[in-house]
């Protein structure tokens, strides 16, 4: 399983260590996004900065719009099928976001590219920066549901 993890929260008032672990996480600045495999030091590292992120299982449909909307390489200039099809084995970014979905690709192993996404604010705003999501809020784990709120950021 893949979460993506979207910084909701900005940086005033932050303890350090949760600092630290957002920084780890490649998360500096809000509405940044980045793709992480779950494992056991990634979920103890989101359970830490659960009060400034939001994240969740990503599909495959959602992962093929992000790669090709926000998908960057060095340079700030674009990732397209012709980068990926010479830079790896796969023909189309289609393939490579299965690949990732699989755990049989790391995104951020692919050559000069950018391991964020930088996103919009969501249409018609996040529900509420400074309560979980159970609490009809916006933080948190929200498991499928990051693919509506991923769609609404593009």
């Amino acid at each position: 399983m893949v979460y993506a993890v979207i910084r909701v929260r900005g940086t005033v008032n932050i303890k350090p260590s949760i600092k630290k672990t957002l920084e780890l996480l490649n998360l500096t600045r809000a509405n940044h996004c980045v793709l992480v495999d779950e494992n056991k030091s990634a979920k103890g590292m989101l359970q830490i900065a659960k009060d400034y992120v939001t994240w969740g299982e990503i599909d495959l449909e959602t992962l093929s719009k992000l790669l090709e909307a926000r998908g960057r390489l060095i340079g700030d200039k674009p990732l397209t099928d012709v980068y990926v099809q010479s830079a790896t084995s796969f023909k189309t970014m289609d393939a490579m976001a299965k690949a990732i979905i699989d755990k049989k690709f790391i995104y951020k192993e692919l050559p000069e590219v950018k391991p964020i996404f930088r996103l919009n604010p969501p249409v018609k705003g996040f529900e509420g920066i400074k309560r979980s999501f159970v609490n009809k809020g916006a933080l948190g784990y929200r498991g499928n549901e990051i693919n509506h709120i991923l769609e609404r950021m593009l």
